[in-house]
């Protein structure tokens, strides 16, 4: 059977999945998963979505549709191409599982295919035309109102010194520090050498520490 002629782009399993919320676990949008979602490795579900398999593919969206969301937001600045790009990668997800070969982490290779689909959303809309008042801060449905109202304010100033920093270090710093992604794994989704991630995270850091100081965050 041939990949992709079973589904169409309307991705039925993702609307029965909680949008764009964490599916964590301790969260409301955890919890209501089925219970082997909650306990299956990545590498077992993409083991599975390879002989499409309906219920593995709505497990793994789940479980990153958010993770991969919020990555195409930092890129895009734009909920609506945001939510595009999270339609794309997980349609070439089902399309292509079996090019999945486990030398990477599932996560990893989400953020790959994202970042290859937002790119080409940016050429095909030039960023200086893209809505950065999309780019809003998505409540953490755990937060109490008091430490929510915080994060916010202190994501605003951060998310307008990232904005300043070049389009490719602030990929690096979205990757590692939002994304929780090491260096192998950050230049394997940006197709560089480590050094490079090194030497852009080092330069980034820096530039945004001073962003940020004058913007009278400090930092611990």
């Amino acid at each position: 059977m041939k990949r992709g002629t079973t589904l169409t782009p309307a991705l039925p399993w993702a609307a029965a999945a909680p949008k764009h919320r964490q599916t964590r676990p301790g969260s409301p949008a955890f919890a209501c998963l089925p219970r082997a979602a909650q306990t299956i490795p990545d590498e077992a579900l993409m083991a599975r979505i390879v002989n499409f398999d309906r219920s593995a593919m709505h497990m793994l969206y789940a479980r990153h549709h958010v993770r991969v969301y919020r990555f195409a937001l930092r890129v895009l600045r734009d909920r609506a191409l945001s939510e595009d790009v999270v339609s794309d990668v997980f349609f070439e997800v089902w399309r292509s599982a079996d090019q999945f070969e486990g030398r990477s982490a599932v996560s990893t290779w989400l953020l790959g295919i994202a970042r290859l689909k937002a790119f080409s959303a940016l050429k095909r809309c030039p960023e200086e035309e893209l809505d950065e008042r999309a780019a809003n801060t998505i409540e953490d449905p755990a937060d109490d109102p008091a430490s929510s109202l915080e994060r916010k304010e202190t994501d605003s100033v951060l998310r307008e010194c990232l904005s300043g920093l070049p389009r490719g270090h602030r990929e690096i710093i979205d990757l590692v520090y939002f994304h929780e992604k090491s260096i192998a794994e950050v230049a394997e989704i940006v197709g560089i050498p480590r050094n490079t991630v090194k030497t852009r995270m080092f330069s980034a850091r820096k530039r945004l520490a001073t962003m940020l100081q004058a913007a009278g965050i400090k930092q611990a």
